[in-house]
């Protein structure tokens, strides 16, 4: 295979790692979100969180991504494929996020949460500076394989028009008819990433103290 098809491959990952990781951290923040609905103590919300994880975690991403895609035209909302897809990956990966922090938040010490109410913490207070540090400290190593794992998602993205790197491999093999040495290349591409990630998240595992249990 040529440098030139090769080239192209490498710029297509770009895409892929930046809907990966935009998702990953907006994932985050709504996960955060979810999580704090579900400790609040107020039914709505809980039934809420509760409903959203389900969904989320219920139905494929594939079936979610097409019906976001087909949904929001109906309702009047035109939007690009990449805000599509970012949303798509988002709210999935929140889903699985929120679960993952579920066991983090019920590590929490009981005693750091008293101690902040008597030291005059508003609930949210304690949720931010207390309940959130901990339970990513906690969760980390859940957290990044859930981002490998949506890096890895993103290939589906393509359902909805956006050209990442699956896409490309795919579109490349249609005109050259050399699918193993693109696969191949794709996949040693898709390899490379999420080993850069790893590392990055066992770096920043021996970095936290009391992170994933170290």
């Amino acid at each position: 295979m040529s440098w030139k098809l090769f080239n192209l491959l490498l710029e297509a990952s770009l895409m892929t790692i930046f809907v990966s990781a935009v998702s990953i951290l907006i994932g985050l923040f709504l996960a955060i979100l979810l999580s704090a609905a579900n400790l609040s103590g107020i039914r709505p919300l809980q039934w809420f969180s509760k409903f959203f994880i389900s969904f989320f975690r219920g139905t494929p991403l594939l079936v979610q991504l097409l019906l976001l895609y087909n949904l929001l035209p109906v309702v009047g909302i035109q939007i690009p494929s990449l805000v599509t897809a970012i949303i798509g990956l988002s709210i999935c990966t929140a889903a699985y996020q929120a679960e993952n922090l579920r066991g983090g938040f019920e590590g929490v010490p009981t005693g750091l949460v008293e101690s902040a109410d008597m030291a005059g913490f508003t609930p949210v207070q304690t949720f931010f500076h207390i309940r959130v540090p901990i339970a990513l400290r906690l969760t980390l190593p859940a957290l990044i394989n859930e981002a490998i794992l949506i890096l890895k998602a993103s290939s589906l993205v393509s359902v909805v028009g956006l050209i990442e790197l699956t896409r490309m491999a795919q579109n490349l093999v249609a005109s050259t008819f050399m699918p193993l040495e693109i696969y191949a290349s794709a996949g040693l591409i898709y390899l490379v990433i999420n080993l850069a990630v790893a590392l990055a998240g066992r770096q920043l595992e021996r970095r936290l103290p009391g992170a994933g249990g170290k």
